[in-house]
């Protein structure tokens, strides 16, 4: 039952996640989707890597948060940029970053 136990939850996360980002429109939702999909992931790396009893997946999910770490800081600076001249957090309504 671990490995279908593991399968599921993170199936499970990874679908909200998805289904976070495809429905809302706020950026600050959709940003946080996309963290609940990386955060799956890294629990499927995890659990899988602690039944073959190796190492390479949890040091490949700790890689995984080192790039999320840096995606938030530069998301939330885009994302509190964006907010700050638009005053909208409309995500069809933003093309501030077009030339």
């Amino acid at each position: 039952m671990g490995h279908q136990f593991v399968l599921l939850i993170s199936a499970s996360i990874f679908c909200i996640g998805a289904a976070g980002f495809l429905i809302r429109k706020n950026p600050l939702i959709m940003f946080m989707s996309v963290e609940l999909m990386l955060n799956s992931a890294n629990f499927l790396l995890i659990g899988f890597s602690s039944f073959q009893n190796s190492m390479d997946g949890q040091i490949f999910a700790l890689m995984v948060m080192t790039v999320a770490a840096a995606e938030v800081v530069v998301g939330l600076a885009i994302i509190l940029t964006i907010f700050r001249t638009r005053h909208d957090m409309d995500v069809d309504h933003i093309n501030t970053l077009k030339g």
